[in-house]
């Protein structure tokens, strides 16, 4: 079987993982296939590199991967090639606003995942990656959206309809998959970009051709080329099948591309 496509790029939770953090058999059986015909894989996700890594060694993947929503490139598992940290000022501010609002946070430092339970205060000793914020409250989630886009410099995002991701402005999955593309010597035209969430939607309206899970927010699968089974459903091995080793022409690829 010929490839059409010379890049899968996964997202993790609610994509490639089912709801049990689980990749089911035949998703697995799927994405060997796609190794086996020339595919570059790789995990595209808002995961640090050591909850992710043991998927990368459970599907033997040996290529180029993104972490933390493109602030971090790995060149290969265990290799990393680029770092996008965020100013600690503003890391500052984002805190100073989870105070203000009393809702829940986390922060990913280079070394560790902190949030209210282990938050210690040093905030200039680290190099930080990313902020997280998570409320049921929609009102409350509208207020503190205006007050981060106030601050500028952000990219803000989600990878649920309940909380808020931020990285530094430019940094997504899409500039990620990117630098992955030059580290392999394809173009952005040659990947499929497979994701559930709003850290995904950079990266579906970019890259080749954009695929939403069956499962995604709903603003993603409007962006998608097309929208797959859940990933309770094996949705990858449905993409892998239907539009990457499918001898069938691929479809035709939206005008927003």
């Amino acid at each position: 079987m010929a490839a059409k496509y010379r890049l899968l790029a996964l997202d993790m939770d609610g994509t490639l993982l089912n709801d049990e953090q689980l990749i089911t058999p035949k998703t697995v059986e799927w994405i060997k296939k796609a190794i086996d015909a020339g595919v570059h894989v790789c995990l595209s996700t808002g995961r640090a590199s050591r909850s992710a890594m043991p998927y990368a060694e459970q599907l033997g993947l040996k290529t180029p991967m993104i972490m933390v929503n493109g602030s971090e490139v790995w060149r290969a598992p265990h290799e990393l090639y680029r770092r996008s940290l965020m100013d600690p000022v503003l890391v500052q501010k984002m805190y100073d606003i989870a105070q203000e609002l009393g809702i829940w946070y986390w922060a990913y430092s280079v070394d560790e995942v902190y949030n209210k339970h282990n938050w210690d205060g040093d905030i200039q000793g680290r190099e930080w990656l990313k902020f997280g914020y998570s409320t049921e409250d929609d009102e409350i989630r509208h207020k503190l959206l205006m007050l981060l886009q106030d601050l500028g410099g952000l990219e803000i995002t989600n990878s649920s309809p309940t909380n808020l991701e931020i990285n530094p402005l430019g940094v997504n999955k899409a500039s990620g998959i990117r630098e992955v593309c030059k580290l392999l010597g394809l173009d952005m035209s040659q990947v499929v970009a497979v994701g559930d969430s709003l850290n995904d939607l950079a990266a579906i309206q970019q890259c080749g051709f954009g695929v939403a899970m069956g499962n995604a927010q709903e603003t993603v699968k409007q962006e998608a080329d097309a929208v797959v089974s859940s990933n309770n459903e094996d949705g990858i091995a449905e993409v892998i099948q239907k539009y990457i080793l499918s001898d069938a022409e691929a479809p035709a690829e939206h005008s927003g591309k």
